[in-house]
């Protein structure tokens, strides 16, 4: 790790910071530089990461931070003849809308470079999902990436370590500082990965409830007006919604069973999962200036076809969509767990936890994930469990990790009377 020298001395930054007197786009460049090729020491950016929790940013210093941290890579550029949009969500169980709307929104005209990562706590990755598939490919290269966009119209894969290495390490270092919970260090870490994939437009799914990182109403509104300001001080048209995670979005929590269930959208099935992967596609094709031909292209099969065939392009099986029983294997043992009674609420984190300790998610990042396992017909509130109609099927490696899931997850659902659960889409910031 190389000294900063002259002139390159973070220390005036966080002290600028620490006091309250904000955060310029010198500041912001210097640090987001030092970040990525090692001359601001750790301690440093423990630092700095501390005093933006503590102290805060306004809007110019979180436009001028995320700007810096887009900046301290490789950006991308299009040349396509269509909008190049994407969708980005904080995360939740169940939630397999990508899988869904990159493809949809693709085969309406636009163009979807979408960008996405693994598990992270008790929710579920894009990554792992698509991973699931044998075969596919989420490392491309740039050339690789930007051929399989052109042709197919999406593509879902890992960020390379060009693409905003500033965010990358800082990412890491605020896990280890305990600055994870900072609005502004949030909003700058998501959109400077998502800005530098080159958006002309970004839809944001801010998820709010029992299984979501933000539980409070008022939090993930106030996160979602910051990423709205942030990115659109940034230059890219944007538009964030809060969504319900007092539920699992899905029926399925594990990534092969969400990858079914994305399948079974894509062909027809009804239920949350479509509503909102169409009203999040519709609001991409909106900000990307196209008419909104989401629910034709899903009914008519537009969507699936498009999803198959990037399926092929990313190195997985042609006949997924028509023959997915012969490549997504269930797991050995599935376990029902009995209810009997109304569901009034869910702790959906529980849900996720119990995945993870199934093996469907990861406790540590090394750890290799059995794509096979996790929860499906999850029942949801205002739903009846009884005889015939258990609150989930557990789908284990054995039948101890069975056992155990089964008393996790009935302890996750309260049963009684109750009210309604509240609505899908809860608010809307553009």
């Amino acid at each position: 790790m190389s000294p900063a020298g002259p002139g390159h001395d973070p220390r005036p930054v966080i002290a600028a910071v620490r006091d309250g007197r904000g955060l310029d786009a010198a500041g912001a460049a210097l640090v987001a530089r030092g970040l990525a090729d090692g001359s601001v020491s750790d301690a440093q950016a423990a630092a700095f990461a501390m005093a933006v929790l503590t102290r805060g940013l306004d809007e110019a210093g979180r436009v001028a931070l995320t700007r810096a941290m887009r900046d301290s890579g490789h950006v991308l550029r299009w040349d396509l003849p269509g909008p190049v949009v994407d969708k980005h969500s904080t995360g939740g169980i169940g939630d397999a809308v990508s899988l869904i709307l990159a493809p949809l929104v693709a085969s309406c005209g636009a163009y979807v470079p979408m960008i996405s990562g693994r598990g992270l706590g008790h929710t579920g990755g894009t990554l792992d999902k698509l991973e699931a598939i044998p075969g596919f490919r989420t490392a491309l290269s740039e050339d690789d990436f930007r051929r399989v966009v052109a042709e197919v119209g999406c593509a879902i894969v890992a960020a390379g370590p060009e693409l905003a290495p500033a965010d990358a390490r800082l990412y890491a270092i605020r896990d280890e500082s305990a600055t994870v919970g900072s609005i502004d260090l949030i909003t700058a870490s998501i959109l400077s990965k998502k800005l530098a994939a080159g958006l002309d437009a970004l839809v944001l799914d801010v998820k709010q409830g029992s299984g979501a990182f933000l539980r409070s109403p008022d939090a993930a509104l106030a996160l979602a007006r910051a990423l709205v300001d942030t990115a659109k001080g940034a230059g890219c048209r944007t538009r964030a919604y809060v969504t319900d995670m007092d539920q699992p979005l899905a029926r399925a929590a594990g990534n092969a069973l969400e990858l079914r269930e994305a399948i079974a959208v894509l062909t027809g099935e009804q239920g949350a999962l479509r509503d909102l992967s169409l009203a999040l596609s519709s609001a991409c094709l909106d900000l990307g200036g196209l008419a909104d031909g989401a629910l034709r292209a899903l009914d008519g099969g537009a969507a699936a076809e498009r999803f198959a065939r990037m399926v092929v392009a990313q190195g997985g099986p042609a006949d997924l969509l028509e023959h997915p029983e012969r490549h997504l294997p269930p797991a050995p043992v599935v376990r029902a767990v009995p209810g009997h009674g109304r569901v009034v609420a869910i702790d959906t984190e529980v849900l996720g936890h119990a995945v993870v300790a199934l093996g469907g998610g990861r406790l540590h990042a090394g750890d290799r994930i059995d794509p096979r396992v996790g929860l499906a017909e999850l029942l949801r509130i205002g739903e009846e469990a009884g005889p015939g109609r258990p609150l989930a099927l557990v789908h284990a490696a054995s039948d101890a990790a069975a056992d155990a899931a089964v008393a996790t997850v009935a302890a996750a659902y309260l049963l009684g009377d109750g009210p309604e659960p509240g609505p899908l889409i809860r608010s809307e910031v553009t």
